[in-house]
C-alpha cells in the first residue's frame, strides 16, 4: 500500500457537492492504504448533486490541519457554501507546507481566496462565479494565482483539477506526490 500511515483530509459542502470528484479520490485513497478523515461544515449526511451520500462526522473547527499529509478540498455547486467559511479559507491557508494541497473543480477558488496558490500555476472549473461576478478563471487570477488551465495541474505542493472527468487522474497525482 502505497498511502499507508499517510493521513489525509477531504472537505466536502453539506450538500451539492461533486459526487465522482469526491467518491474517485476517496476510494483510491482507502485502497491505497491512507487513513482519510472526511470533514464538512456541519455533521451528518452530505449530499452530493447527483444522490452520492456520506455520514459526515468531523466539522472544520474540530480538525487540526497539521495533522494531515495531504489536504483535498472537493467541488460541486456546495462550493461558495465552503468558501465563505473562515475556518476553510483558515485550513487553506495554514496547508500550504503540507505535502499536498489539493482543490478540483470550482474549489480551486477557495485556495485562491485563501492566497495559497499566489504564484503557482493552476486550473480550475470553467465557469461564472456569481459570488464575483466573473468567470472562474479570473477568479484564481485576481488572487494572484496563474491560471493555465488543463485538466490536472501540479506545481510543487498544489494539486488542482478541473472537473469530474479530471477526478482519476486528480487523484493519482496526490497518490504519487503523497508517496514519494
Amino acid at each position: 500500500m502505497k498511502l499507508e500511515n499517510k493521513k489525509i483530509l477531504m472537505i466536502i459542502s453539506p450538500s451539492n457537492f461533486r459526487d465522482e470528484e469526491f467518491e474517485i479520490p476517496y476510494k483510491k485513497f482507502i485502497e491505497n492504504g491512507a487513513d482519510v478523515t472526511v470533514a464538512s461544515l456541519k455533521k451528518g449526511i452530505a449530499k452530493g448533486m447527483f444522490g452520492a451520500e456520506f455520514d459526515v462526522k468531523t466539522i472544520l473547527s474540530e480538525v487540526n490541519e497539521k495533522d494531515y499529509d495531504g489536504i483535498v478540498f472537493v467541488g460541486g455547486a456546495g462550493v461558495p457554501d465552503v468558501r465563505a467559511d473562515l475556518r476553510a479559507i483558515e485550513i487553506a491557508k495554514n496547508s500550504t507546507d503540507r505535502k499536498v494541497l489539493a482543490a478540483i473543480c470550482w474549489a480551486p477558488t477557495i485556495l485562491a481566496k485563501a492566497g495559497a496558490v499566489k504564484g503557482k500555476k493552476t486550473t480550475v472549473w470553467l465557469g461564472d462565479d456569481p459570488e464575483y461576478n466573473m468567470k472562474t478563471s479570473e477568479v484564481m487570477t485576481s488572487f494572484g494565482a496563474e491560471f493555465s488551465g488543463g485538466s490536472v495541474v501540479e506545481d510543487d505542493n498544489i494539486i488542482t483539477g478541473n472537473g469530474p472527468d479530471a477526478a482519476e487522474e486528480f487523484a493519482q497525482k496526490i497518490i504519487l506526490k503523497l508517496s514519494s
